[in-house]
């Protein structure tokens, strides 16, 4: 089964990783190689783009980006429109690529293709929808309205926990607003970029459309610093840790480029008496041991009433043992692998670092070992009583851990909440309206997506994605996202017979 879907996406042992559109660019030598955190197996090799070959793809992507801004936006949205079509031809051997190459559960790798569908959706929709604004001019006889044009090349540097979903987010968007995208994949998931690469040719060649609308480079951090120290490059997006984006951040900074940053989140849900405990439970338990709490959104802290903490505990420590940790291509599987051994010792590190603060374990963490477990990826799900503020509370660990915090009052649970460094996600659990509203109002959470009585983990595309602080302050996908690919120009017209300058100013010759 996992070699009838690479086929089906047209991947081999070993993939070309550099493309211009429709071309794959040979000469690389050194290559990446993609083993599945499920069971530890050799998927395939990708090429890392050499330098030569990354100045070949911005080259064709600075032509293609002359024919391509030229196209109207519903023309480009119609191209978009026939790939998300594609998408849904090919969803479960997407789907399954994504599971089996980054680990996380079936039915959310299905679930991150359906983000690629719907976000397709959007930007069609979009494409007749990049409006300006039509303003009154202080002098007659004069117009002023302001109008939306492309930028030229984005590039997209992209995470492994969200593979495809992330890169379309982008991609889609740019795509209608008349840019042309350059993909720096996760060099731990590049086998997904090579995957989308090749469905996106279907479209490309049906329509007969230059090379270098959408290209892909793949290698580790000096690939993407091709795209961030490139003047040719007015914007890159950048999806990952907080560490990375401060120094993509700074680095496209001091050329003067636009960089959009959606990094790290140290969610909590915030848990009020009054909260109905089966929401509490779905909401929590997903949000801290979906994707193996991989995901930017998933819930790291759990905020409880003083009054509910016990029952709290008691129900989640129950939860929890119900769990079934596995292969992810197994339906009935709750938790897949983390990504790479890597990864499993920043967890451990974590869980000694808890035990170092005097933190207790309500559920027990460790290494799964045995048969089904050889890859030396899976660990259990755990949680931990802890104080917000240790230092690895502090912290995002990309793993589930759990931690448990107590409070007494709304406003002790709000300061909590906005004590950490991210300001990604946040929720609370409440039927108390003026509860949800001091949560939602300009004194409560001060991250990006604040929620009610949903968990922190997962997004809808229609709204704009992103959070505050160290989280970066980037919005992608929905809403007005659009304007970050794009340049605003205020355009005045004088149409009558004099020229009246502006402020009443008087310059007669």
């Amino acid at each position: 089964m996992q070699k009838d879907f690479l086929r089906k996406l047209g991947l081999k042992a070993k993939n070309p990783g550099t493309w211009t559109g429709q071309e794959h660019l040979s000469g690389s030598a050194r290559s990446l190689q993609s083993h599945s955190p499920v069971d530890g197996e050799l998927i395939g090799s990708v090429t890392i783009t050499t330098r030569e070959q990354y100045e070949q793809v911005i080259l064709r992507a600075q032509e293609a980006f002359l024919v391509w801004r030229q196209m109207p936006a519903p023309k480009r949205g119609e191209i978009v429109r026939q790939y998300g079509e594609v998408l849904r031809e090919y969803k479960d051997p997407l789907g399954r690529l994504v599971s089996y190459e980054m680990g996380k559960s079936l039915q959310e790798g299905w679930g991150e293709v359906q983000e690629m569908i719907d976000i397709c959706d959007f930007a069609v929709g979009l494409s007749r929808q990049l409006y300006g604004l039509s303003m009154h001019s202080e002098r007659p006889g004069h117009r002023m309205y302001e109008q939306w044009h492309p930028l030229g090349i984005v590039g997209i540097i992209s995470a492994f926990n969200f593979p495809v979903a992330v890169w379309s987010w982008n991609s889609m968007l740019a795509l209608v607003c008349g840019d042309v995208c350059v993909w720096k994949a996760s060099e731990k998931t590049p086998l997904c970029a090579i995957a989308c690469q090749n469905l996106f040719q279907k479209v490309l060649k049906a329509n007969n459309l230059p090379e270098g609308i959408s290209s892909v480079v793949n290698g580790d951090y000096k690939v993407g610093e091709y795209l961030t120290k490139d003047a040719r490059v007015p914007l890159v997006s950048a999806t990952g840790s907080t560490r990375m984006g401060k120094i993509v951040g700074r680095t496209v900074a001091e050329r003067l480029g636009r960089s959009l940053l959606e990094l790290g989140g140290n969610n909590a849900i915030i848990i009020t008496p009054s909260a109905d405990l089966k929401i509490v439970l779905t909401g929590a338990v997903f949000g801290a041991v979906g994707t193996a709490g991989q995901r930017c959104t998933s819930t790291r802290r759990l905020i409880i009433h003083e009054s509910q903490y016990e029952e709290v505990k008691k129900v989640l420590a129950s939860a929890y043992k119900q769990l079934r940790i596995g292969d992810p291509l197994d339906p009935n599987i709750h938790v897949g692998p983390l990504i790479d051994t890597a990864a499993v010792e920043n967890y451990q590190h974590a869980i000694s670092e808890v035990k170092k603060s005097g933190g207790k374990f309500v559920v027990e963490g460790g290494v799964l070992s045995g048969p089904g477990y050889e890859s030396g990826c899976y660990v259990k799900p755990c949680i931990a009583e802890a104080k917000n503020d240790w230092a690895i509370v502090q912290h995002e660990t990309f793993a589930p851990i759990l931690y448990l915090l107590k409070y007494k009052d709304i406003e002790e649970a709000i300061a909590i909440q906005n004590g950490v460094p991210q300001g990604l996600s946040s929720a609370i659990m409440t039927n108390n309206l003026r509860e949800a509203e001091r949560f939602l109002s300009v004194a409560g959470s001060d991250c990006g997506i604040a929620n009610v009585n949903i968990g922190t983990s997962g997004a809808e595309i229609g709204g704009a994605f992103g959070g505050e602080k160290e989280t970066g302050g980037g919005r992608e996908s929905g809403s007005d996202s659009w304007k970050a690919y794009m340049r605003r120009q205020t355009n005045t017209i004088n149409y009558s017979e004099t020229i009246p300058l502006a402020q009443g100013i008087k310059f007669d010759l």
